[in-house]
């Protein structure tokens, strides 16, 4: 080999050393409330609070939709609903748009998602066929609010597994550090919990078994709930002690959300709201007030993200697959709806001036604005302006002293409504 092809490897060998690794956990209806680092004591989440501390607390980390499959599609594709088509459960990702996954193994990523993938009812799309080398876990909604399942998929293909969700899924992606930890790898673990059904191991419910008031002893949702997320925060902390065990600590960018809001839904036993989930905000997911969108979130990796720190950036969930792209020295397709929030994630700069959309297109009908601190909630044609640093709890309505405002967000919204595509 002469010396020019040595040297041309060698470069191209440390170009992707120095490509990060991308971790993306991701919690299944967890409120903001929830987790120990946003001022939750009923239960510990010692490892989310020690690894948040490790890195950049987002306080003002916003999902893109408030359920769960548009959510997921505004994720991957860094679109709003309105462009990429998914605004309800029922629809699929269409084939032909780009994901995370997709601009990450175009760049020589290993990609993986144990877990959650939300295939619409008509079950049109697969992740295999967008990006994904490998997939493990739950492939339509049905059975993905089983905690204890009897059956994942494995690509296309069902097997049998036993044991508590996030722990399978945990074991599956140690299984994946170890292949893939020589070349940059995109791992996404869609998590359930806490999303119901409302059940957890024993050895975790019996900790808190008789702590909160049951409306039926028989069934401690209130128990269960709390135990969930325990064992959500061990399986947590083991698959990212494992990461710093292989030595990828440094090389990976870590980060921790929530598809949307805690739901007061009947499936949710009501243990939600009784453990008021989403405090200090109003709302709840299927909302587009800050209970429902705001979301328990930080980013850590060493020597890149700040730690220690609190951010009140805004991060909407549409940055980041042109963020993760941008970190692994690429672009994301020209038509994303996001921003690349690399300096804004490593403290070097502040969130872009521009305006932010929610759209929840189901009675009643809820659109929003949000601009800085101010953010127009539009329901049912009823306006509301409210400033949710000053107020996060929205219970001051500044529209009649701020009317220019509130105008200028509203005609930001019908602007926004008419880029819409055709279903």
């Amino acid at each position: 080999m002469n010396r020019r092809v040595f040297l041309s490897l060698a470069s191209s060998v440390f170009a992707q050393q120095q490509k990060p690794n991308f971790l993306f956990l991701f919690a299944d209806d967890l409120g903001w409330g929830d987790v120990g680092f946003n001022g939750r004591k009923d239960w510990s989440t010692p490892n989310l609070d020690r690894i948040a501390a490790q890195g950049t607390i987002f306080d003002r980390w916003y999902t893109a939709f408030p359920v769960c499959a548009p959510s997921r599609a505004c994720l991957m594709t860094g679109r709003y609903g309105i462009h990429h088509t998914v605004r309800n459960n029922s629809v699929d990702i269409p084939a032909g748009e780009v994901t995370i996954a997709e601009t990450l193994k175009g760049q020589g990523y290993a990609t993986a998602l144990f877990g959650k993938w939300h295939q619409g009812a008509r079950n049109q799309t697969h992740p295999l066929d967008q990006g994904f080398d490998e997939t493990f876990g739950y492939l339509t909604a049905q059975h993905a609010w089983e905690h204890f399942p009897k059956k994942f998929w494995r690509g296309r293909v069902e097997e049998e597994v036993s044991g508590y969700s996030c722990d399978i899924i945990v074991k599956e992606a140690m299984r994946f550090l170890d292949q893939n930890r020589a070349k940059p790898f995109f791992l996404y673990l869609p998590f359930i919990e806490p999303h119901f059904y409302i059940e957890a191991p024993e050895e975790n419910l019996k900790k808190y078994r008789g702590k909160f008031p049951e409306k039926e002893p028989s069934k401690p949702y209130r128990a269960n709930y709390a135990a969930m997320i325990e064992r959500l925060d061990a399986a947590i902390g083991r698959v990212v002690a494992h990461l710093d065990k292989l030595g990828l600590r440094e090389s990976t960018c870590i980060v921790f959300t929530s598809d949307n809001g805690a739901t007061f839904e009947a499936g949710n036993q009501g243990v939600s709201a009784f453990h008021d989930s989403n405090r200090p905000f109003r709302g709840q997911k299927r909302t587009l007030e800050e209970g429902g969108i705001r979301m328990p979130s930080f980013v850590r990796w060493p020597g890149k993200v700040p730690a220690g720190k609190r951010s009140k950036e805004v991060v909407h969930m549409i940055d980041v697959h042109p963020t993760f792209a941008a970190l692994a020295g690429t672009k994301a397709p020209a038509n994303v709806d996001g921003a690349d929030m690399s300096a804004v994630w490593q403290g070097r700069s502040k969130s872009p001036e521009r305006t932010v959309f929610w759209e929840w297109p189901e009675n009643p009908r809820q659109l929003a604005a949000m601009r800085g601190d101010y953010k127009l909630l539009d329901i049912n044609d009823a306006r509301y302006l409210y400033n949710v640093d000053a107020d996060p709890g929205e219970r001051r309505n500044l529209a009649p002293e701020m009317p220019e405002l509130a105008k200028r967000l509203a005609a930001d919204i019908d602007a926004w409504l008419k880029t819409a595509a055709t279903p």
